[in-house]
């Protein structure tokens, strides 16, 4: 097996028996400061009017986000957290798929800031998200 289906292998299996399983969403690609994932759009992802929800847009954004930060530093030692999210719903998608690319904009020794735009299957953007995370000493965590 190559060393990148190896690693989409073991960060798809840390998705297991989360929110991310549940929405059914998938790690795809992995690079040096990237990360993208899919959702579909169906019963699980959307809202009463039959569209994606915007909350299901933000869990694939942190997740992505979220991964691509642990991947950044020694999982050993450090820990990532959300300090703050926010998203920008752009279009609606009724079905298909969406496709999340989580881009690093910052990488400090105490916090990392994300960049994960969110396109439907026809590459038209959705939504548009922002993630801060604190990077924590395992040590000093409860």
């Amino acid at each position: 097996m190559s060393a990148e289906k190896d690693t989409l292998q073991r960060l798809n299996d840390l998705c297991k028996n989360t929110l991310a399983e549940t929405l059914g969403m998938e790690i795809t690609e992995v690079g040096a400061d990237f990360l993208c994932g899919k959702m579909p759009v169906d019963h699980r992802t959307h809202q009463p009017f039959g569209i994606l929800h915007g909350g299901a847009s933000v869990a694939l954004a942190e997740t992505l986000g979220s991964i691509g930060a642990s991947l950044q530093i020694d999982t050993q030692k450090q820990n990532c957290v959300g300090l703050d999210i926010n998203a920008n719903h752009i279009k609606a998608v009724r079905n298909g798929f969406v496709h999340g690319r989580a881009t690093a904009l910052h990488v400090g020794r105490k916090t990392q800031v994300w960049e994960i735009k969110i396109n439907n299957d026809a590459g038209d953007l959705v939504c548009i998200s922002r993630l801060t995370v604190a990077v924590l000493d395992r040590a000093k965590q409860a």
